[in-house]
């Protein structure tokens, strides 16, 4: 049960979804908001810019740049499923384009939730009101700098008529501008921990900083990232200060999946920022972790689409649980936990797959004689007989059984694991600390994991330790970039032939309409 009901009410928010996409806003909307100022609530747009988060979020637009651009997923073509004029193909492959349909509508949904969190501003919102909100906008301001190499941003004139094109901020004063915000916000915000994780806090706004100083020199030279001794140390320091605040702890062994659970805002140790669902109450776009990667006759029943590599999944032995286990959870109400049948519910699905009601082995669609078993070969353009069934799936969200509409998982976007393994990266990268104590930080994490210790920690072996522990998070492409790895060739995709592909092109249809905004080179 979430510890706080927030209602949604979608005052303006709903009205302002194309605010980076095209246009000008009638002149009788912009007489409406004027006359209607004082009765505006600004907890209610509080929600509303929440509630922006969901889409980029929640397993699509910004989850999909950020993976399926990666050697973690694919979403390959079968048949003639998923090709969507070769839209997923292209962010696999790095052949994409300024008209590719991710590079807009990630853009146009970032925008909208810069947008949402800024207007909250503008009502005279409490001091824990307003630093919630700049909170929400430095995090999307973080991605769209990430994602797009620039940040627009509307103040002041532009805030106030859309006719005036929104400043665009480059590396260096998006940077000053999130570090300033989240500086001055800290202390107006909650102490919460991960049982109300879904409120920005103290300690999410501690983690985002680690990630805008552990990024920075990338941010400001992609080709050839740098990590300042100065940025390095105040990773560190802000890390210790989120274990000093007591309030998280590495999931127990056996543990892991607590963090991905419907219940997760009860039995996680470890949630430090996730976005809030609850069936009945409000939420969005979970559902997308099951159906973009479930069989049509599994339960759930899903997509059949997007898979991930076989060299990934080799990255994990037998014994680590984040691979795949048996999940005991309450709202799994199926026979597999009933009856105990036990099968694999969580992880990666590789190999024969199993009827959790029946126990019975599942059978494909298409022929219906032929076993559902999924392969560790894949393509990205898929045919014949393993067209239902090519390539391993993870689904690391339990499904909740137990309701009927929105499911009660929240979203995760910070976690206590990863606080541990960037401080453990920035003592390497020459911040404060020894590499013995690097190595313990992330041997802490993999004790619980099920799997042995490392005696020797590079920065090659943290990087695949960082993709066991986050995998399908939405970090992979940001941490193949900062450790120079995002233009190597892996499977299904050649080396790229010009780092332009380091940064995503501004969508057309941006520059059409923003004179402020200039194409990145190359595109």
């Amino acid at each position: 049960m979430k510890l706080r009901t927030l209602l949604y009410i979608g005052i303006i928010g709903s009205i302002v979804t194309s605010t980076f996409s095209c246009t000008k806003l009638k002149e009788e909307f912009k007489g409406e908001l004027e006359e209607g100022t004082s009765n505006v609530d600004p907890g209610s747009l509080l929600i509303t810019a929440y509630n922006s988060l969901n889409t980029p979020y929640q397993q699509e637009q910004r989850w999909v740049m950020q993976e399926i651009s990666t050697d973690a997923a694919m979403a390959p073509t079968r048949g003639g499923d998923w090709d969507d004029n070769g839209m997923h193909r292209a962010i696999h492959l790095h052949t994409w384009n300024a008209d590719n349909g991710y590079m807009n509508n990630t853009f146009v949904s970032l925008g909208t939730a810069i947008y949402n969190a800024g207007n909250v501003l503008r009502y005279n919102p409490s001091a824990q009101q307003g630093a919630e909100a700049k909170f929400i906008r430095a995090l999307v301001m973080f991605d769209m700098l990430d994602l797009y190499g620039v940040v627009p941003v509307r103040e002041g004139a532009s805030f106030e008529d859309f006719r005036v094109a929104p400043e665009v901020l480059q590396p260096q004063a998006a940077i000053d501008y999130m570090v300033k915000d989240l500086n001055e916000i800290i202390a107006s915000l909650p102490a919460n921990g991960p049982r109300a994780a879904y409120v920005a806090n103290k300690n999410a706004a501690k983690a985002l900083l680690m990630k805008i100083y552990l990024n920075k020199g990338t941010f400001l030279n992609r080709q050839a990232p740098s990590s300042a001794a100065e940025d390095m140390n105040k990773v560190v320091t802000l890390a210790k200060e989120i274990t000093a605040s007591g309030s998280y702890t590495i999931s127990a062994k056996g543990k892991y999946f607590d963090n991905f659970a419907p219940d997760n805002d009860e039995k996680s140790t470890e949630n430090i920022f996730t976005l809030y669902n609850k069936n009945g109450d409000r939420g969005g776009n979970v559902d997308r972790t099951w159906n973009t990667v479930a069989h049509y006759n599994m339960n759930p029943g899903g997509w059949n689409g997007w898979c991930t590599l076989s060299d990934y999944y080799d990255k994990f032995s037998d014994t680590d649980e984040r691979r795949g286990i048996y999940y005991n959870y309450p709202a799994d109400t199926t026979s597999n936990r009933t009856k105990e049948f036990k099968r694999q519910n969580v992880g990666f699905f590789a190999g024969q797959q199993y009827n959790w009601s029946t126990n019975k082995p599942l059978m494909a669609r298409n022929p219906a004689n032929a076993p559902l078993v999924f392969t560790r070969e894949v393509t990205i353009r898929t045919s014949g007989a393993t067209l239902e069934t090519a390539g391993i799936r993870p689904m690391k969200y339990a499904f909740d059984y137990a309701v009927t509409g929105q499911r009660n998982n929240d979203w995760v976007v910070f976690r206590y694991a990863d606080v541990l393994l960037m401080q453990a990266e920035a003592i390497l990268r020459g911040g404060t600390g020894t590499a013995t104590e690097a190595l313990g930080l992330v041997n802490t994490i993999r004790t619980n994991r099920g799997v042995n210790n490392l005696t020797a920690l590079t920065l090659d072996n943290l990087l695949d330790e960082r993709a066991r522990e986050l995998y399908w998070e939405g970090w992979r492409r940001q941490d193949l970039i900062r450790f120079g790895k995002f233009l190597l060739a892996w499977q299904e995709k050649a080396a790229d032939a010009d780092p332009k592909t380091l940064v995503y092109p501004i969508p057309s249809q941006q520059i059409a309409v923003n004179p402020n905004l200039k194409q990145n080179t190359g595109y």
